[in-house]
């Protein structure tokens, strides 16, 4: 007797995304890169690239870093940011005509396996990418085929252990219990901050350094929403799995950012820690 297999198909670099695919979501990550623009150019400063050089920004999204990278390797380098959903993608490109990155292109690929050659740039870098996807040492190894002997892999990832709200506030609390659950749901590990360092070690990379950052959200800073943030792009996921139904989660909403208006309240997002490692140089003949 002969059994039929059925093949399963591994599921796509956008259906791994854990938080999704809509509007609100793009919206986020183009805020996103004002929001961290700091952490990003310390981390930029961190492997010195300079000009002349060649950078990637992996699952760079509507916007990324990509005009940071162009800032620091003009003139004569060059600057690719790649992404596997074909609105961020259109998005990136529009974003760098604007900005004049002449020396930018646009790749729509899987940060898993891009498809580009090994050893081709000084720099490959990815923000908040890790933490969304399963099995992060899968991009973290693709990230290393990519770079050139002697060059660097960079990363900035959160770990959402420590957010702070001060006073404590029911709403939040409800909130933060529905994000965890529904950004697992695929697998994606939130505390991916804290296990950059070994993750870069078993790949392979030497010269390893680690950061963490904390910043308390002042009034007025966009920051001190990503909580509620967040949420609003998981709506579907939370309502799909049965956690919570729309209407729970519109009040959650409301309750919430009307507790992170109060100025007297203090908000402290989770940790981003940044990492970053060289690829061991190719042994002399």
């Amino acid at each position: 007797m002969k059994i039929a297999v059925t093949a399963t198909a591994e599921p796509s670099a956008t259906e791994v995304y854990a938080l999704g695919r809509d509007p609100e979501e793009s919206a986020r990550l183009q805020r996103q890169s004002e929001e961290l623009r700091p952490d990003s150019a310390a981390l930029l400063d961190r492997v010195g690239l300079g000009p002349g050089q060649d950078a990637i920004d992996l699952g760079c999204g509507p916007r990324g870093i990509l005009d940071l990278l162009g800032e620091r390797v003009a003139p004569g380098g060059r600057v690719t940011g790649l992404d596997a959903d074909p609105s961020h993608v259109a998005m990136a490109r529009e974003f760098t005509a604007q900005r004049g990155l002449s020396s930018a292109q646009i790749v729509a690929a899987d940060a898993r396996r891009t498809g580009l050659p090994p050893g081709s740039f000084d720099l490959v870098h990815a923000r908040t990418l890790l933490v969304n996807v399963p099995e992060p040492a899968e991009v973290l190894a693709e990230m290393v085929r990519l770079a050139r002997p002697g060059g660097w892999v960079a990363s900035l990832e959160p770990d959402v252990e420590c957010a702070i709200c001060y006073p404590a506030h029911p709403g939040y609390t409800r909130m933060w219990e529905l994000f965890r659950a529904a950004f697992s749901r695929n697998g994606a590990d939130l505390l991916i901050g804290r296990r950059l360092a070994e993750l870069y070690r078993q790949a392979g990379l030497q010269e390893i350094g680690i950061e963490a950052r904390a910043r308390v959200c002042q009034p007025g800073d966009t920051r001190r929403t990503i909580g509620p943030d967040l949420v609003r792009s998981l709506h579907p996921a939370i309502v799909s799995l049965g956690l919570a139904g729309q209407g729970e989660l519109d009040a959650l909403d409301r309750a919430v950012r009307s507790h992170l208006d109060d100025p007297r309240t203090l908000v402290m997002p989770h940790l981003y820690f940044l990492a970053w490692g060289r690829k061991p140089a190719a042994p002399r003949p």
